[in-house]
Parts: structure tokens; C-alpha cells; sequence
């Protein structure tokens, strides 16, 4: 008779270790967002760990310098608040006009609700300036990505060529990126009014794809997504 093996008491202490960590790095970075919701991007460490209730030794035991808290922060802010939003977004079925002003509309209302942390994770106050474009452009990837998926559907829905889907998907989100990043600092608009803006802008563009293809833009009918092949 095969006999199973007990874990060892050290196994147990470590698990128990690991899970104390992965719990104490989670509220420290939800005490990092309250402390630069606070304080803005020039958030300090001290602040932090005010907010966190800890001795900044202990803070430094979970982050070892700003520049990893930053990328902690910024994944949370990627990971869970905008790319989500954003995908939820573009799976939606409706006509092309429409799924470029949810998605401009989406990315700025994200802006609009945190703006210290929007500063926080692009222009953040580091020495180490060098973590800005990883993180910055990782978020941009994964959005073009899916923005390029939904572009090519509902290019090939309508018989048109989808070659220029990726390009096309890169320069969207830079331009919105760049546009919002305007948009926060001099708030000479409403959201509304600056999503209107840049949805004339990029539809203008789409349209004109689709009259040289020989389809009329504004007498399309759905399904505009055209789901990937199951691989």
C-alpha cells in the first residue's frame, strides 16, 4: 500500500510565508493609489507608508525602490481598471462609428475619474526614467492588439482588404493616448466634446477606406466583429 507522504512542517511555513507576502504586496500597492489619489504623482515612499500604516523599513521590504512600486502600480492600473475596460468595449457587436467613440470615450472617462494616477504612471516622478516606456507601452500593445482584431473584422465583414488593420489599430491608440494626455492637463473641453472630436477624426479616416472599397459607411449592417478561427 502506497503511503502519502505528509507535508513537511517547513513546506507549510512557507506556503503560509508566500501567501502573507502576496496579501501584504496587495494592500501595499491599494495604499500606494490612496496615497497618490492624495498626493498626486510626486507620492514619496514616507507618504506610502503612512498610508500604509507601516514603517518604511517594512515598506522596503515589500518594494524594494519607487521605480518597482511604480510598475506594481501601473500594472494595477493597466491590468485591472483601463485594458478590461477597454476590451469589454470592443467585443461589443455594433456598427464601426459607434465602437470608435465607446472605445475614445472609454480610455478618457478612465482619465477623467483618476488623474493622479493617469500622472502617476505616465509622467511619474522617478529618477529612473527608463521604466516610463515599458510600462507605458505594454499597455499600448495589448490595446492595439485587440483594437487590430476588431478593426480586421469589421473590415473583412464588409469585403474589404484588412491589411491595414494593425497600422491602423497603433495609430489610433497613439493618437487617443496623445490626445488625452493634452486633454488632462488643459481641460479646455468637455469629454464629451473631445470624444466627438477625435471620433470625427478617425471615423472621417474608416469612412473613406470603406467608400473606396465601393461599400457606403453609413448603410452598414451588422455583424461588424468577425470572430477569430478557433485554433
Amino acid at each position: 500500500m502506497q503511503v502519502q507522504r505528509r507535508p513537511a512542517r517547513s513546506d507549510e511555513r512557507r506556503k503560509r510565508w508566500e501567501e502573507h507576502r502576496v496579501q501584504r504586496r496587495r494592500e501595499t500597492i491599494e495604499a500606494a493609489v490612496r496615497a497618490i489619489r492624495r498626493r498626486g504623482p510626486a507620492v514619496t515612499m514616507d507618504d506610502v507608508a503612512a498610508e500604509a500604516g507601516v514603517a518604511k523599513p517594512i515598506l522596503y521590504r515589500v518594494f524594494r525602490d519607487k521605480a518597482e512600486l511604480y510598475r506594481a502600480v501601473g500594472s494595477r492600473v493597466a491590468e485591472e481598471l483601463l485594458i478590461p475596460a477597454l476590451v469589454l468595449e470592443l467585443s461589443r457587436d455594433r456598427h464601426p462609428r459607434e465602437q470608435a467613440a465607446a472605445m475614445i470615450d472609454t480610455y478618457l472617462r478612465l482619465i477623467e475619474a483618476e488623474p493622479e494616477l493617469y500622472r502617476f504612471v505616465v509622467h511619474p516622478a522617478l529618477d529612473d526614467r527608463h521604466v516610463t516606456p515599458d510600462l507605458v507601452g505594454t499597455y499600448k500593445q495589448v490595446t492595439a492588439e485587440h483594437l487590430t482584431r476588431v478593426i480586421g473584422g469589421a473590415l473583412r465583414a464588409a469585403g474589404i482588404d484588412s491589411g491595414g488593420a494593425e497600422p491602423w489599430a497603433h495609430a489610433l491608440v497613439g493618437l487617443v493616448h496623445e490626445a488625452g494626455d493634452w486633454w488632462i492637463e488643459h481641460r479646455t473641453m468637455t469629454r464629451e466634446d473631445l470624444t466627438a472630436y477625435l471620433t470625427t477624426l478617425v471615423w472621417g479616416g474608416f469612412a473613406d477606406v470603406y467608400r473606396r472599397a465601393g461599400v457606403e459607411p453609413e448603410r452598414l449592417t451588422g455583424p461588424y466583429l468577425v470572430q477569430p478561427a478557433s485554433e
